[in-house]
């Protein structure tokens, strides 16, 4: 009885162990060798790109935020001068296009998948081949952010036209070389690290400064602090890091900023408890020299403003940033700043920025100042004798001629 129970006992661990083989085997064919096709529209990735870049010059814009002709010359460039190479089954253009649409949008990866008929691992592949080409993170070439986000003359030694030919800043301003603002960028944390990443509206950023000219290009850009590191901290980290290559003002220019940076040599800010904003003389003009000063000084420091709301508008990723990696969010961010460059210097008729130049008073919704009450400002920093007898002499300047 034993000997009949022990080989009844083997048949069925036997059958039992075929089992679990069989279903071993079956999982593994349907997982990697057969596939059922799920991409199967007739229309693919490089088809639909096509039809994008060669129809309706609006197609390209909404779905790439700049013309064919614009967006073509970017593929060249960063084929020919970044290494970004094709692939035996996906082209430049298509990668490009992949990573652009991403960024305009700010949609997931399953939806471009779906839009250009590619599986998601090829999809994540193409749009960190692009983010290396333009960030220049692990590779032998430069990328394009650092050859685009730099000052036109880092002498400065020309009058900027938009204050040469506007009788409202010369010349009073003739000195001025840019302006210098912080901007928050909404942030993917992990929760366990989401404290030090929140701003003043409670939600994670990145804290990111930048400095721009007065054609609303990026001269310098600061970025991954977090949302709650003080403008100030961040202002002087880049000013004393050698590394960043800080385009420091010459002997003679300045830079405007607000008053939340320190008030020093090379950096002109408003005077303090006076009205500021230009909404604030809408309805009442200037009473006395200092206001005056600090309303051409708001009027021409809102080109940095005009600046971020253009780029927080044309790239929606910024403000629903996917759950990429901190370093990968810190190259999304540096790669809108370099496309926003490289769209305004290759482009004369671009929609956005039409708008600004033809509607200097117009402010993307995207990026509102925050409307400082700058009467009741306290300082308690030592400020810079030289920088207020600048002020003090453009005030006077601006009040004889009013």
């Amino acid at each position: 009885m034993d000997i009949e129970r022990r080989k009844k006992k083997r048949e069925k661990l036997f059958w039992v162990l075929m089992t679990c083989n069989t279903c071993a085997i079956a999982t593994y064919f349907c997982k990697y060798i057969y596939k059922e096709p799920c991409m199967t529209s007739n229309q693919t990735g490089e088809d639909w790109m096509n039809d994008v870049l060669n129809g309706h010059y609006i197609r390209c814009i909404n779905a790439f935020r700049m013309e064919s002709s614009v967006f073509r010359q970017l593929c060249e460039e960063l084929h020919l001068t970044y290494g970004l190479e094709p692939s035996k089954k996906m082209t430049v253009v298509e990668k490009v296009g992949i990573f652009i649409y991403t960024l305009a949008l700010g949609i997931s990866n399953r939806e471009v998948a779906e839009r250009f008929q590619r599986s998601g691992e090829t999809i994540s592949r193409a749009f960190h081949e692009v983010l290396e080409a333009i960030s220049g993170r692990s590779r032998a070439y430069m990328g394009l952010a650092r050859d685009i986000i730099k000052p036109k003359d880092r002498s400065f030694s020309d009058i900027p036209s938009q204050i040469e030919h506007d009788s409202r800043y010369m010349p009073y301003f003739k000195d001025a070389i840019g302006c210098i603002d912080g901007t928050h960028i909404d942030a993917c944390i992990p929760e366990a690290e989401q404290l030090r990443y929140r701003g003043r509206k409670g939600i994670p950023t990145f804290n990111v400064m930048a400095t721009c000219d007065f054609d609303m290009c990026f001269t310098f850009i600061s970025v991954g602090w977090e949302g709650s590191a003080h403008d100030t901290r961040i202002f002087l980290h880049a000013l004393h890091t050698p590394e960043l290559n800080f385009p420091k003002p010459p002997e003679g220019k300045y830079y405007l900023v607000d008053k939340g940076y320190p008030d020093r040599k090379g950096y002109l800010v408003p005077y303090p408890k006076t009205r500021y904003h230009k909404d604030e003389y809408q309805h009442e003009p200037p009473t006395n020299e200092k206001e005056a000063f600090n309303r051409s000084h708001s009027s021409l420091r809102s080109c940095i403003e005009r600046s971020f709301g253009v780029l927080k508008k044309r790239w929606k990723i910024l403000r629903q940033m996917p759950q990429f990696s901190i370093n990968t969010q810190i190259d999304v961010i540096m790669a809108t700043f370099a496309l926003h460059n490289y769209i305004r210097k290759s482009s004369t008729n671009d929609l956005m920025f039409s708008m600004l130049d033809n509607n200097p008073d117009y402010m993307p919704n995207e990026e509102i100042p925050d409307v400082a009450d700058y009467r009741s400002s306290e300082t308690s920093r030592e400020t810079s004798k030289e920088m207020d007898l600048v002020r003090d002499g453009i005030a006077n300047q601006i009040w004889s001629r009013t």
